[in-house]
């Protein structure tokens, strides 16, 4: 099992919940965060801290998340790992309540 990171995130990536894990396991792209699922240690630290909600278990998924975790695996080995807390993107408020962002993910 791991922790995932879901649609809400893209384009708000908002990164209080990499302050809290300690095993270093979120990765940043230029407008999502993602957790490496062989890193990711199952503590669950970083789910209460997300202010969007948009962390869950793999087992816990909404079935229209499900496919994120194929995404956060696939952008893990990309992506740049992040350690601290970074100011939210410009948008994140305008984007927070916003559905079907995965158009804004390069998954290429």
């Amino acid at each position: 099992m791991a922790f995932v990171v879901t649609e809400p995130c893209i384009k708000c990536k908002l990164t209080d919940c990499v302050e809290v894990c300690p095993v270093d396991c979120f990765y940043e792209g230029p407008n999502f965060l993602v957790i490496h699922p062989d890193e990711c240690i199952d503590c669950g630290l970083c789910v209460p801290e997300c202010p969007i909600d948009a962390i869950f278990s793999d087992d816990e998924l909404p079935n229209d998340q499900i496919e994120f975790i194929e995404i956060n695996a696939k952008l893990a080995e990309v992506y740049e790992n992040i350690t601290e807390a970074k100011e939210p993107l410009p948008e994140s408020e305008k984007y927070k309540n916003i559905k079907d962002k995965k158009v804004f993910l390069n998954l290429n």
